[in-house]
Formats: C-alpha cells, sequence, structure tokens
C-alpha cells in the first residue's frame, strides 16, 4: 500500500484526489488529511477515510474537529498550525503528498516534503513562484520525486522526453506553449471589465475550481505565475514559454521541438486527470474522467492574449526579469489584492494597479534564504494594502 497525505484536502484538488482514491483503495492508505477552517468537510472526510492524522492550520478549527471525531474517529491524531501541517508532510509513513494547499501558506508544508524525500504532487504553484531555487534544490537534494498536478504542467511533462532533466536544448526542446482558456472575460472591452463582480469572476467557463484561483484564471495572473513555475520546472528562460488563449481547454499544453514536430496533451477539462497520472506515474489508471469526444468538440481555437486586457502576464515577466525576490512580492501582492477584490474592496481592474504599484514600492532582494522570501512576502503585503485604501471602491 501507498501511503498519501493530502495537504489541501478540503479544496477543490483535495476532493478531486479523494474521489479519484475511492478508486483505488486496495492501492493506497490515506496517512493524514489537512484543511484550513472547514471542520465540517474534513471531519467527513475523516469519518470516511479513517486517516491516522488530521490537521487544521488554524488551532481553533483544530480544537473544534479534536471534539467533534472524538466519538466517531477516536483514533485520529489531531494536528494544529503551521507545525501540525508540516508534520503532515513529512510523516515517516507518507510515500506520496498532494500538496493542494493554495497560496503562499503552503509552501512551508509543500518544502517539508520535498526535505522528507516525498514524492511530491505539486498543485501548489506559489511553492515555485516563491522559492524556486530553494524548492528545486531541496527536491534534488532529498532525492524527491516532482510531479506537476497543474493541467498545463502536467501536460508538458507528458510531452517531454524522459531525459528532459539533460537540458532542453539536448533534448531538442525548443518551446513550451502554455494554453489559457482566457477565463470568463476574453471577449468583454476594458470599459466592461471595470465593473464585472465576484460572481462572475469566479465562474469560470469551462473548469471548476476555488475563488482565488479562479479570480486568478480572470485575471491571467494563474497563467503568469504558469510561466514562473514552467521555468523552474524544467529548467528554462520565460522567452522559451509562450503563452495560447484556447477557449475549448481541450488542448492543455504542448511542447515544440527543433525538428517542427509539436507534441500535446488533450483531454476533457477535469484535474482528476493529471491527479491520476501523478499517483500512477509511470504507470496508468482510471481517473473517473468522462473520454473526450473529438466529434463533439468538433473546433480548436488558438489566439494570443491581449496585454491591454491582461496586464497581469506582463507583471509576471516583468518579475522573473527582476529576479530576487520579486516572484514572491507578485504572489503576495496578488493574493491580498485578489482578496480585497473577494470581500468588494477592489475593483476588478485595481488588482494588476496594486500588483505594479507593489512591485514598483518593494525592492527585491536576493532570494538567498526562507527568511528573505518570507519577509519579501511580508513587505508586499504590508505594501498591497496601503494601496489597496488609495485604490478603494
Amino acid at each position: 500500500m501507498i501511503g498519501i497525505t493530502i495537504l489541501g484536502s478540503t479544496g477543490t484538488i483535495g476532493v478531486s484526489t479523494l474521489d479519484v482514491l475511492a478508486r483505488h483503495r486496495d492501492e493506497f492508505e490515506v496517512i493524514a488529511l489537512t484543511g484550513n477552517k472547514d471542520v465540517e468537510r474534513l471531519a467527513s472526510q475523516c469519518i470516511a477515510w479513517l486517516p491516522r492524522y488530521a490537521a487544521m492550520a488554524d488551532p481553533d478549527c483544530a480544537d473544534r474537529l479534536r471534539r467533534t471525531l472524538r466519538d466517531q474517529c477516536p483514533d485520529v491524531k489531531i494536528l494544529s498550525g503551521v507545525d501540525g501541517l508540516q508534520a503532515a508532510a513529512s510523516l515517516p509513513e507518507t510515500d506520496y503528498v498532494m500538496a493542494g494547499i493554495v497560496g503562499a501558506a503552503g509552501l512551508l508544508p509543500t518544502l517539508a516534503a520535498a526535505r522528507a524525500g516525498k514524492r511530491v504532487l505539486l498543485a501548489n504553484k506559489e511553492a515555485l513562484v516563491m522559492a524556486g531555487k530553494l524548492f528545486m534544490d531541496a527536491i534534488r537534494d532529498n532525492g524527491a520525486e516532482l510531479l506537476p498536478i497543474d493541467s498545463e504542467h502536467n501536460a508538458v511533462f507528458q510531452c517531454m522526453p524522459g531525459n528532459y532533466h539533460d537540458g532542453l536544448d539536448r533534448v531538442g526542446v525548443s518551446r513550451i506553449l502554455l494554453t489559457a482558456s482566457g477565463g470568463p472575460f476574453r471577449t468583454l472591452t476594458l470599459s466592461e471589465l471595470r465593473y464585472v463582480t465576484p460572481e462572475q469572476a469566479c465562474a469560470h467557463p469551462n473548469w471548476v475550481m476555488g475563488r482565488k484561483i479562479s479570480v486568478d484564471s480572470a485575471t491571467m495572473m494563474n497563467k503568469g505565475l504558469e510561466v514562473i513555475e514552467a521555468c523552474c520546472l524544467f529548467d528554462t528562460q520565460p522567452e522559451r514559454v509562450q503563452v495560447v488563449l484556447h477557449p475549448q481547454s481541450v488542448i492543455h499544453s504542448l511542447v515544440e521541438y527543433v525538428d517542427g514536430s509539436v507534441l500535446a496533451q488533450l483531454g476533457n477539462p477535469d484535474m482528476r486527470t493529471p491527479i491520476a497520472h501523478a499517483l500512477a506515474w509511470p504507470k496508468r489508471m482510471d481517473s473517473g474522467v468522462e473520454r473526450l469526444d473529438l466529434f463533439d468538440v468538433a473546433h480548436l481555437d488558438f489566439e494570443p492574449p491581449d496585454p491591454e486586457r491582461f496586464p497581469c502576464l506582463r507583471l509576471a515577466r516583468d518579475a522573473i526579469q527582476a529576479g530576487g525576490t520579486a516572484t514572491a512580492v507578485l504572489n503576495a501582492a496578488n493574493e491580498v489584492a485578489v482578496q480585497a477584490f473577494l470581500e468588494r474592496r477592489l475593483s476588478f481592474v485595481g488588482i494588476p494597479i496594486v500588483i505594479e504599484a507593489t512591485l514598483s514600492g518593494v525592492n527585491s532582494q536576493e532570494a538567498s534564504s526562507l527568511d528573505a522570501i518570507l519577509a519579501g512576502d511580508a513587505k508586499a503585503r504590508a505594501y498591497a494594502a496601503g494601496a489597496i485604501l488609495e485604490h478603494a471602491l
């Protein structure tokens, strides 16, 4: 049996992971489940899966979970706080860790999994955006495995030759093409974007996702973060990563070779596909995803992203160019701005304004240590909070 810990089991990635695992109960044992504040959902997951451990980031919620499970699951050990999440990620009984915590909050537990030498199934892109070199060094130095879960990077991984770690030039790869749906506002005018609501931003046309990542998709900051992530995962430069709008979300990404060949990975837009791929790799297993019907799809469209409608793409590339802690600053400013938008304190078009102001106002430092990265993150959050007051609704 393969032991697995799911970081963020109450979120969309965690729920999808458990759905896949339910089809293969004879192969996997759930060792630990973790959540943030959703006591009810984590309690129901514990009752269904009987993990050895459950952890909640919020200590008060952990106490509530302990009381809730006292009678039905008395053998589940309850952990709490950041330390509890890191402990759950590095348990000796755990072989695989699904890193599904959204945002910067996932960095420390995901890094703990890497340092513990686990197979890390990476759905938390912020671990690479904030601390790319440190994280990749931890994977290499501790004999861990890293398999991407983001549909785009998982697609690139599937289209790469097995020896891509030797260097993309050596294996004949010329470009990575990351596809993007364009989100719900791909055809809106710039003036219309000023009035969009959180509900509209969270209504993604193709994917079922959490609120924060849905907003990131609408601004295309999600794709900007994925460019940074692709550079780390595949050791390449941002100019060799192209973003392509593909509204159908059927082609999840492509890899172009020097001989003119372009390999693509296709499938229905369902996160259970990359999850099942990473769980079974190098084999394959059933994910429960409906088979792709090409006759139903009928046609595939492609177009370049509009830089005026999606300024976050430029901001992400600016952060890469600046280097150091700039990508951590970018991520922190985005998280603060998106939360303000979801709370109706900032307009949709105010999100990139706050991010750009923060990138200009917080100097990038050398990302030589975790402390330096976390310090940059904290400074950016404070600066972005002030910028939001200047641009509040």
